[in-house]
Formats: structure tokens, sequence, C-alpha cells
């Protein structure tokens, strides 16, 4: 597909766009990688104990309900302030979190900074959407731009996967950190890296147009949560709160659980040889993320009914789910890193689904406002409960070691969701051509 022509304005606000995206996923795919690690250092409890499973869980999902809550917050603040003073203060929020969680000396003040990082991430993604939807009126130029910005939050998972095998590998020449040279700390260190370029080229990014004329002409209405349930988008807030959840929870009941799996299948092998090959799956899985955000960005543009193109992800997840954790998860290695290649296409690639879909359904004083619903209030709060569901489900579940447990937990709450979605789809309305004005 043609990549479209745009501006220099246009190019530089891509970039900040696509660097925010791809460290918004660096972000949150550093806790599958560091949680075990961080927590065999700064928690007494054994892996797959009831204790070390509570851990996981509130570190999976409190933050995720904190990013709700301030998302939200956050939509309407991009409604009532602009895209681009909420975009980039979210940035330079989650860059200096994640850092200073780098330097955690207790599990809590782990959970506060994975809290204030996720704030940062959960206000970031909604600006940055409506932001970049605002920018073109013609819909195959929208359409592709926001299908190929999206692609580099996949990028992310692929660089924090390298960072994290680099830190695991080389972490031994880094200083040390409170007297060590752990790995998971470096990672969280990294996050950092995007709030460096945004202080140099922020004076030279604009304000949405679309929402600068309406703040102009005094059309801009303070906007309320109440009014995206009034009848006319009350079953749009509804249903893709509801789908948005079931994205969410098959990425964070499922798939970020794969790397405390993986241990079970090298149990002869050294920890760092262990780390070095969760590194390796991992990155099967983001590589099948960037294949599933570019098919997204191809296909949104050449296939026009929105819920056809999200019932077949959702078809194909609801087959490769069960192979993936009820059987390669526990068996196969080789399988298993296929398989998450497979899982992280059909997710990943609903996630862009969203970003190119909810724009379309709410007017420019509400789209941030409604965005934010959906993915806040569904994805971050409803659709990350299902880690929570996960861990106490794998404490009780059928199995012989925790990592057999944890896989068929996994394998029921994504199956689960995959379900659900799949049905909650045919009520998806079908968006319009153009930007509600």
């Amino acid at each position: 597909m043609k990549i479209p022509h745009l501006t220099r304005t246009q190019w530089l606000i891509c970039f900040v766009a696509s660097l925010g995206f791809a460290f918004d996923i660096y972000e949150l795919l550093m806790l599958p990688l560091i949680v075990r690690p961080a927590l065999l250092e700064l928690a007494s409890a054994a892996p797959g104990s009831a204790e070390f499973n509570r851990w996981v869980g509130l570190l999976f999902y409190v933050p995720a309900v904190f990013g709700g809550v301030f998302g939200l917050l956050g939509g309407w603040l991009t409604d009532k302030l602009g895209r681009r003073f909420v975009l980039v203060w979210s940035i330079m929020l989650y860059g200096f979190s994640a850092a200073a969680a780098g330097f955690a000396t207790s599990v809590e003040m782990l959970l506060f900074f994975r809290c204030t990082t996720f704030i940062g991430v959960s206000v970031e993604f909604v600006a940055a959407i409506a932001w970049l939807a605002e920018l073109f009126e013609d819909r195959n130029k929208r359409e592709a731009v926001l299908g190929w910005t999206q692609a580099f939050s996949s990028v992310g998972g692929l660089m924090v996967t390298g960072a994290y095998y680099l830190a695991v590998t080389y972490g031994q020449h880094l200083p040390e950190i409170y007297g060590g040279h752990e790995a998971w700390r470096y990672t969280l260190i990294s996050g950092l890296i995007p709030a460096i370029p945004l202080m140099v080229i922020r004076p030279f990014l604009p304000e949405s147009p679309m929402w600068e004329k309406k703040r102009a002409e005094g059309k801009l209405r303070r906007p309320r949560i109440s009014e995206i349930f009034e009848p006319r988008y009350r079953r749009t807030t509804v249903v893709t709160t509801v789908l948005v959840a079931c994205s969410y929870g098959a990425a964070f009941g499922a798939i970020q659980h794969v790397p405390r799996i993986v241990p079970g299948l090298l149990q002869e092998v050294d920890r760092t040889v262990q780390e070095q090959t969760v590194a390796g799956v991992q990155a099967a899985q983001e590589v099948g993320g960037i294949a599933g955000r570019v098919l997204l960005a191809i296909l949104v543009v050449v296939l026009l009914s929105r819920r056809n193109l999200l019932r077949g992800f959702q078809v194909s997840g609801l087959v490769i789910f069960p192979l993936v954790f009820f059987y390669a998860a526990t068996n196969d290695l080789a399988m298993l890193q296929i398989g998450m290649f497979l899982a992280g296409l059909v997710t990943v690639a609903q996630f862009s689904f969203w970003g190119n879909y909810l724009p379309r359904v709410y007017p420019t004083r509400l789209r941030g406002t409604g965005e934010s619903f959906a993915a806040n209030i569904g994805g971050r709060m409803l659709g990350t409960f299902a880690a929570f569901v996960t861990t106490q489900f794998a404490t009780v579940a059928p199995g012989g070691t925790p990592f057999v447990k944890l896989a068929f937990a996994c394998g029921v709450v994504g199956t689960a969701v995959y379900a659900i979605g799949l049905l909650g789809s045919y009520w998806l309305p079908e968006p319009g051509e153009d930007l509600e004005d």
C-alpha cells in the first residue's frame, strides 16, 4: 500500500505520535518481562505461591485502574485543553515514572511508579489518536496514517524485548544500582528515552487544526461524559467499551503471562539462559504484533465493513488461543514461539483497529472523551482485570506445576474473552466515511 504524501509539519506530528505509540507499548510490556525477577528481589515469596501470584495480579491490575480513571480525565482534558498539550506532557510523565521505577527499593514503590507510568500511557493514546485523526480530511489518507503510525506500537514491543535481552546479557558492564546489576532495573530506566527528543521538538508542534478552529469560533462547548450516553451515542459507547475490554483481556489475561510460563519448559538450564529464551519468545510475539498492525493498516483502507474486519481477527483468535495455551505452552517451545507470533498478530491488530474506528464515531468536542471511555474504562480497567483473574485462577487451576496451572488459566481466560468479543461484534455500529464535525 502506498504511504500518503505528507507535509513537513504532518511528518513531524506523525513522528511524535509514532514515538508515543512505540513507547506506550514499550512501557507496558516491560512488566511481563521484569515482574518475575523484580519480585524475586523485592518480595519474600516463591514463584507460583499465592502471595507471589497476588503481587503479580496487583502489579498488572492496580496501575490499570489508575490509568483508566486518570485516562478518562485525560480524554476530557484533551477535548478541553487541546491534543498537543496533553500528548506531550503525558509522554513526559510516563518516561520519568518508568525511570524512577528502576530505583524501587520495595514492591510497593515499584507499584506506585507503575501506576504513574500507566496514567501517562493511558492519556497519551487518546490524545495522539484524536490529534492524528483531525489532521486529514481525506478518508484514505487519515485511515492510512492512523494505521501506519500505530504499527510503531509493536516496534516498541520489539524494542523493549531487545532492551531486556541486552540488559540480561551485558548488564554486568553497566553501573551498579544498589550494589547489583539486575537487568530488570536497567530495562525500566530505559523508559526515559522518549522524553528526551520531546524536550527539543515540543515548540515546533502545532495544535489540531479542527480543534483549534472550533475553539477560535467559540463552538467548542465544555465536554460532559454524560453526553456519550445520550441516545445518539449510547449503543456505540456501550458496545465499544465491551469490545475494547475483550481485546485488552486477551492481551493481559493470556499473552502477557507467557514470559512466566516459558521457564517451565527450561527447568534444566540456568536463569540467564531462561531469561534470554523468554526474550526470544517475546520477540516472536512482537513480530506477530507488527505483522498484525501492518495487515490492519492495509485492510482498513480496502475493506469498508468494520464489523467483518474485526470478526476476522476474533474468529482466528478462537482457533489459535486454545492450541497455544492448552498444548504448546506446556509441551513444545518451538511451537509456542510460532503460536505467540499468531496470537500477537490477531490480538495486537485489534488495538490498531480501535485506533482507527473510535475517532469516526464521535464529534470533535467529544472525540477525546468518547475514545477515552472505551480505551480506559473498557480497556485499561475492565480488560486488564483479566490479568488479576488469570493470576488468581492459576493458584487453583489443574496442573502438576505452577507453569502448567498458569498456562491453563491463560487458555481459559483468553478463549473466553475472544468468544465474548465475537458475540458482541454483531452489535458494533458501522461508522460513517468522514469525521463528524
